[in-house]
């Protein structure tokens, strides 16, 4: 059988080798026919692909750019939608950087060295069909003028912005995500009011001292953490009726700063205070599953925080309730409490 497979080869070779073709070559070539075959059905439709970044034949829609060492944005193709440039060196974005880009429904430019002043006041005005912008970890001053009133989810997290004034985010109605954490924010005045479907907001690691004034009614996730709030406004948690999951820790709340029952709410699932200054444990909600409190001062286990009676039918709900790093021990809590906390897998003290 060997034998006459080399026969078979030797007959063919003087042949293939006059048509300049070699029977042996895919062997050599697999990989280099699959581009060339790739690149013939790529769409070219507005523009062809930028040489730094790929345009998949299978998903022509999306431009890749992102880890490419630009320092500037690419000539973008009007058929894409979704453009990934982060994790460069991009310091502008020009009026003419996004003008074939009308079509666009996502824009990352995360983790580059963007700057306010180098974007331009009128670059997103076009892009109206825009719903996700990345805009974390960049240099910016501000939220950038004129965004699309589309955007459904804007992450400006970990730059240096200052201020939010209500022009920022004036008409943005369709907003369910917010990301600006990890700022030098020190007011928020009213430029919250008008996030009509904002479901999470994180403001955590930023210098407020209040917590912003009018909080979209459909808020979900509220994340204040790393602040310097010392109290909350009467009726905090008010007209807040889908909020489930508040996080304040690390800020400096007092007894005094907190009234009474704000946060004895129903429909919270997750209250976390901890690293804060307070003395006593607040009043909760039955319904609360999940409560931090360590490292604050409290002195006392008052179980009518949890409970307002205690009996079969009347009980918390809580998982979850830790106060290690205060100042109470485990013999402070009364046996009353396995009733009361009859649903916590443990407390931790």
């Amino acid at each position: 059988m060997r034998l006459k497979t080399l026969i078979l080869l030797s007959a063919l070779l003087p042949l293939c080798l006059s048509h300049g073709w070699d029977p042996l070559g895919w062997l050599f070539r697999r990989h280099g026919q699959a581009q060339y075959f790739g690149s013939l059905q790529a769409d070219t439709t507005g523009g062809a692909c930028p040489e730094e970044c790929d345009c998949p034949p299978t998903f022509p829609v999306a431009m890749y750019c992102d880890g490419r060492g630009l320092n500037t944005i690419p000539s973008i193709p009007s058929r894409i939608k979704y453009l990934y440039l982060q994790h460069n060196a991009i310091s502008a974005v020009p009026d003419a950087a996004l003008i074939n880009a009308t079509n666009l429904v996502w824009l990352f430019l995360h983790h580059n060295q963007l700057t306010s002043d180098a974007i331009s006041k009128e670059v997103f005005l076009k892009l109206e069909g825009l719903e996700r912008l990345f805009l974390h970890h960049n240099n910016l001053t501000s939220i950038p003028p004129n965004l699309p009133r589309a955007l459904r989810d804007l992450r400006i997290d970990h730059n240096r912005i200052g201020k939010v004034i209500p022009t920022d985010l004036e008409g943005m109605d369709n907003l369910t995500i917010l990301h600006l954490h990890d700022n030098n924010i020190a007011d928020m005045g009213s430029s919250l009011k008008a996030l009509k479907s904002l479901t999470l907001l994180d403001l955590s690691n930023n210098k407020l001292i209040k917590v912003p004034d009018a909080l979209p009614e459909h808020l979900h996730q509220f994340y204040l953490e790393f602040n310097s709030i010392d109290s909350l406004p009467e009726g905090f948690l008010g007209g807040l009726a889908q909020l489930q999951y508040v996080r304040m820790s690390h800020n400096q709340l007092t007894d005094k700063g907190i009234p009474s029952d704000t946060f004895n709410v129903t429909g919270l699932v997750e209250l976390d205070l901890s690293y804060n200054k307070l003395e006593r444990i607040p009043t909760v909600s039955t319904t609360l599953q999940h409560l931090y409190l360590q490292a604050n001062q409290i002195k006392e286990f008052t179980l009518g925080s949890f409970c307002s009676t205690v009996d079969v039918t009347n009980f918390s709900r809580l998982q979850t309730l830790r106060l290690e790093g205060n100042e109470i021990s485990q013999e402070d809590i009364p046996l009353e409490s396995a009733l009361c906390l009859r649903k916590a897998s443990s407390i931790q003290i």
